[in-house]
């Protein structure tokens, strides 16, 4: 009896601090560089367990704005001890002050190692004026070759959280 109380005390312990994980998770927001080339602007975003079906990619305001709604997979004969990962995650990254972007024009690839990029070309003729509300669709690449030894353990199936 001492013992399954421990034991259920334990798991409330651990279910707590796993759902105080995962809020800390959703209110943080997403990792992201910003990078720049003569014709594009990059934005780079973690998007750790997406699916291109899980992302929104949108161009408001001269920001990249992403949101990331996960699920929980579940796994038969498991059951949830410590719920830890977030499943709703921003981010956002504004572009400089004077770029003058085609947001139409971008493009999202989510990349199997968890990678979220955003290329938005740049137009050297357009009149500065922010563009509201244009949205992007992410598609699954291929891993590159960069990718790739980054993506050897990919296809072993992982240890998700039920």
């Amino acid at each position: 009896m001492i013992r399954e109380l421990g034991r259920s005390l334990g798991n409330t312990v651990m279910e707590t601090v796993g759902r105080a994980a995962s809020r800390v998770q959703e209110r943080r927001p997403l990792p992201v560089d910003l990078l720049e080339s003569e014709d594009a602007f990059l934005a780079v975003f973690d998007a750790p367990g997406a699916t291109s079906s899980d992302v929104q990619v949108r161009f408001d305001d001269d920001a990249v704005e992403v949101r990331i709604d996960r699920f929980r997979d579940f796994y038969e004969g498991f059951e949830m001890l410590v719920p830890g990962r977030g499943l709703a995650l921003d981010g956002r990254v504004t572009l400089p002050e004077d770029a003058a972007v085609e947001p139409d024009e971008a493009d999202a690839t989510l990349r199997r190692n968890g990678t979220l990029e955003v290329r938005i070309p740049k137009d050297e003729d357009a009149p500065e004026m922010p563009v509201e509300e244009e949205s992007t669709a992410v598609e699954d690449a291929e891993p590159s070759t960069a990718d790739e030894s980054a993506d050897e353990d990919a296809d072993a199936p992982e240890a998700d959280d039920a």
